[in-house]
């Protein structure tokens, strides 16, 4: 079965294990990668277009496993994954379609783990987890830990499913649902993971989602130098939370209901 892994990369060109994937790619003609630039102002195109050229010359065929996706203009890393996944269901056969960081924080030992159990047990959705192996090696400054505890506790009581680690960068889809998770736009370009369970959760049902979505335990996660998350964008965490909560959770609830219109003023025939 044919996979495809989105990798985002936005000013990640010193940050690419270009050895890495290379390895992975020359040993699992089964995957295809697909690299998007998203409007990056450094040289990350040029060197994946480097990187491609010379892995097409020295391999035939390759043509289809190793893609570059170039997007016009940096549009954060929630559009630039969903633009290469329905780039990836468009112009591809994959029958299951996942994403990593373009760092490697989750191996690709990890996210082939994460395809196997998806195939085995004929699921949906299999997202990585940093939350559930007390013996993962996990390299994290404190500051992000203490961060991500809070954020979490908050992110969980919003999506409304039993799972422990809804921001982990290593998710992979079946074709179908990824159709359905990935049509729309988002609402938050660095929380997008939260709407993207919040659609699982909505597409099966809240009582069915977790037949067809499993939680994996991760043997490694590596926190690399060069996060794009400003101190800007962590302060708005919180306000962007409330406004996913509304959007997906309480403003359809406030449709379903009959609002009443009350007149501002008496008509005139019944005033006094």
């Amino acid at each position: 079965m044919k996979n495809g892994i989105i990798i985002p990369c936005y000013n990640e060109e010193a940050r690419l294990k270009l050895s890495d994937y290379q390895t992975f790619i020359e040993k699992n003609p089964k995957y295809t990668l697909c690299f998007v630039n998203d409007g990056s102002t450094d040289g990350t195109l040029d060197v994946l277009k480097t990187f491609q050229k010379k892995l097409l010359s020295m391999h035939r065929g390759m043509e289809t496993q190793l893609l570059i996706y170039d997007m016009p203009k940096n549009g954060g890393k929630a559009e630039a994954v969903r633009a290469g996944v329905n780039y990836l269901i468009k112009n591809t056969n994959v029958q299951n379609v996942g994403f990593v960081d373009a760092d490697l924080a989750t191996g690709f030992d990890d996210f082939q783990n994460l395809v196997g159990t998806l195939e085995d047990k004929n699921l949906d959705v299999v997202i990585g987890s940093r939350k559930i192996n007390q013996d993962l090696e996990m390299e994290r400054s404190k500051f992000r830990q203490t961060a991500s505890f809070a954020i979490g506790k908050f992110i969980k009581s919003i999506v409304g499913l039993d799972i422990k680690d809804t921001q982990c960068g290593a998710k992979v889809f079946s074709r179908e649902i990824a159709k359905v998770v990935f049509k729309d736009s988002f609402l938050s370009k660095w929380l997008f993971d939260v709407e993207v369970l919040i659609r699982v959760k909505n597409h099966f049902g809240k009582n069915n989602a977790m037949q067809y979505l499993n939680e994996v335990a991760l043997s490694k996660w590596e926190e690399v130098e060069g996060s794009k998350i400003t101190l800007r964008d962590s302060i708005q965490f919180p306000l962007q939370l409330c406004r996913i909560a509304y959007d997906y959770n309480i403003k359809p609830q406030l449709s379903m209901r009959e609002i009443p219109v009350i007149p501002l003023f008496r008509s005139s025939s019944s005033a006094v």
